[in-house]
């Protein structure tokens, strides 16, 4: 019998992903990353790369039975667009943003959820951000699919309390990644939280220590 213990984690790839793979790894889980094809070799050495589709539900399904017995499920994979004010935004960009943040956070964590009942409970951890509870102009898809990723993981949280399954919610501020840096190249990132600063409170939410802890909105915010 093996005290190590299995973590799910997408979006391993981007700046976020690999700061929070990486910690996982350091403090001994073994990591299972769901990929998109190619792109396995931006993972933390040591993590266990799935190629997977995340809005498509049987290839979801077949990441996850891949990971054997789970224990956490962290829900980085996502996306931001704007698309100007709501009365000029088309439907078509409004919907894709749910497509992005909200489907692939639905997917994966129903289909984790009968393992991590299985393996006796367990912790799942979404990624929302801090504009679902503070919105900005100019980006209402990603306002209100980051709101309903926030809605969903607090569901789970009262639907599985009983099964021994807790589900939280990190909001960040602005990361400070590369992308972000080249995004808005004006901005002093100074301000911005560290990829590594979110990715300590997602592990401290994953283990142990924060077992009474559930159905939280944990803010994770820079200087901005």
């Amino acid at each position: 019998m093996t005290d190590i213990r299995t973590a799910l984690v997408t979006g391993g790839t981007g700046g976020l992903g690999t700061a929070t793979v990486a910690a996982f790894l350091q403090a001994g889980w073994r990591v299972v990353a769901p990929v998109r094809p190619g792109t396995a070799g931006r993972l933390p050495s040591g993590a266990i790369p799935v190629e997977a589709d995340l809005t498509d539900p049987d290839q979801v399904g077949a990441a996850v039975a891949s990971a054997g017995s789970l224990q956490a499920v962290v829900n980085l994979a996502g996306g931001y667009a704007g698309s100007g004010l709501i009365a000029d935004t088309p439907l078509a960009d409004f919907e894709a943003m749910f497509a992005a943040n909200l489907r692939p956070t639905y997917l994966v964590t129903a289909a984790a959820l009968p393992a991590l009942v299985a393996s006796g409970g367990g912790s799942i951890v979404c990624v929302s951000s801090r504009a679902a509870v503070s919105p900005f102009p100019g980006a209402a898809g990603y306002v209100a699919s980051k709101a309903a990723v926030l809605a969903f993981a607090e569901t789970v949280a009262v639907e599985y309390k009983k099964q021994g399954v807790r589900c939280n919610t990190v909001l960040p501020s602005v990361i400070d990644t590369p992308a972000n840096r080249a995004a808005q190249p004006t901005a002093d990132p100074s301000r911005w939280v560290t990829p590594e600063a979110i990715a300590a409170v997602i592990l401290f939410l994953s283990s142990d220590a924060s077992a009474p802890t559930s159905g939280a909105r944990i803010p994770v915010y820079g200087r901005a």
